[in-house]
């Protein structure tokens, strides 16, 4: 099964909230998930904007989940990847 870690929306109209899931990668956006490992407020400024369990994250990552282009810059913020040079 292959799992990929992605967002998932939970907020209401105007108001964007979002889990950081994993998934297996054939799942609909915001169908079944195996694990929640964080949350995204895109809307709100500073630290309270993202929550991500770091250990959960490097766990799934250790056992092959993909992140998405968006998970990934995330992840990067928060610490769990390290950033890219270019």
């Amino acid at each position: 099964m292959a799992t990929r870690i992605r967002l998932r929306r939970i907020g209401r109209k105007k108001l964007p909230i979002y889990r950081i899931v994993v998934a297996d990668k054939e799942a609909p956006r915001d169908g079944r998930f195996i694990a929640i490992i964080g949350t995204y407020e895109p809307k709100l400024e500073g630290e309270k904007q993202m929550t991500v369990d770091i250990e959960a994250a490097r766990d799934w990552l250790a056992k092959g989940a993909t992140p998405t282009d968006t998970v990934e810059a995330l992840l990067k913020r928060a610490g769990v990847l390290p950033p890219t040079t270019a």
